[in-house]
């Protein structure tokens, strides 16, 4: 199983990257989140100057952030500072949509959207429309400004067998945040390939966080909830922002996002309620935070256990077809980077 690294872009995201290519991930992901997190494609280039082997992705942009001209001129760009190192991740914009008090993006738009980013990234005419106005666009750049030579690895984010079979027909691969069942997996599989047009696909990737567990140490103590908190607590964020997925979780964790809303002194329904659910999205749990981790989302959600249980778990997900694992790490990223490379 490959393993791969995301993170929130900073200041200090191409050391990061530095230190994951000479660990020896395969890639290097930064989330583009854009009002709570910097610019992905800001980050990504200087990650393209200060690395030579290691991929380098955006997991993932969406038709509700940027236009297609727009987005295709980013990944070429990046494309011409790290020829075919550059992977695109697409989706609907689910979370950075909601951080703005708005809505995603529908799934045939970002079909449509995949197909423009395709189409334009390999230096071909597409089909641009605004409301009534549609007209054929195409890179106009001369010399080096961007690369349509070399290809860019396009992978769609899928909960549901709608996005995969986006991902089969634009024969793209798949990325998925918190998605740890393995039969999850071979559904969106399933899905992707009765859509696609050829036997070709692309490759698998998971998101989740990680914690490796001494023996005998306790798979929800404190270390543990604030090496995997942010990826449940973006889940408790979503369910409080989406009253009809919290009506679908536990008892436990429906009293977790209840307790969420009153810490941030909002309510379900309040019209700017993504005001105070999101800052610090993705980001380290604050200590008084953890009891809002429940166990049962950290099992569902993040790769917590010994080195041997998380070698286990890992098979079983390459049994359904995941390719990578990607792990977001927060707390010490250079160390938690080392860990996770003893592990694989």
């Amino acid at each position: 199983m490959r393993t791969g690294i995301v993170v929130a872009a900073h200041p200090e995201t191409p050391e990061l990257a530095v230190r994951a290519e000479e660990l020896g991930f395969s890639s290097f992901w930064v989330y583009d989140t854009p009002m709570v997190h910097g610019d992905p494609f800001v980050a990504l280039s200087s990650c393209a100057r200060a690395t030579s082997r290691i991929k380098l992705g955006i997991a993932v942009t969406s038709p509700a952030l940027r236009s297609a001209p727009a987005a295709a001129s980013g990944f070429a760009s990046l494309n011409a500072l790290a020829p075919g190192r550059i992977a695109c991740g697409v989706g609907t914009g689910n979370t950075a949509r909601r951080t703005l008090g708005m809505s995603p993006a529908t799934t045939a738009e970002l079909e449509t959207f995949t197909a423009a980013l395709q189409g334009l990234c390999a230096g071909r005419p597409v089909e641009y429309r605004e409301g009534d106005r549609v007209s054929d666009v195409r890179f106009l750049h001369a010399g080096r400004q961007v690369n349509t030579a070399d290809p860019i690895e396009f992978v769609v984010a899928a909960l549901g067998p709608k996005a995969a079979a986006v991902a089969g027909r634009r024969d793209a691969g798949l990325v998925s945040f918190g998605l740890l069942d393995p039969a999850a997996w071979q559904a969106l599989h399933a899905a992707r390939g009765e859509a696609a047009a050829t036997s070709r696909t692309g490759d698998s990737y998971l998101i989740t966080a990680l914690h490796v567990l001494a023996d005998g140490a306790d798979p929800y103590g404190d270390a543990a909830r604030d090496a995997v908190g942010h990826v449940v607590s973006s889940m408790l964020a979503f369910a409080a922002d989406t009253p009809a997925a919290a009506a679908g979780l536990g008892a436990e964790e429906r009293d977790a996002v209840r307790r969420l809303l009153d810490r941030r002194g909002t309510t379900a329904t309040a019209p700017d309620r993504y005001t105070r659910l999101y800052p610090n999205y993705l980001g380290r749990i604050a200590p008084e935070d953890r009891d809002l981790i429940t166990p049962a989302l950290m099992d569902a959600l993040t790769l917590v256990g010994t080195a041997d249980e998380l070698r286990a778990r890992v098979a079983a997900l390459a049994e359904a077809g995941v390719d990578e694992i990607v792990i977001q790490p927060v707390v010490d990223p250079p160390r938690e980077m080392a860990e996770i490379r003893s592990v694989w």
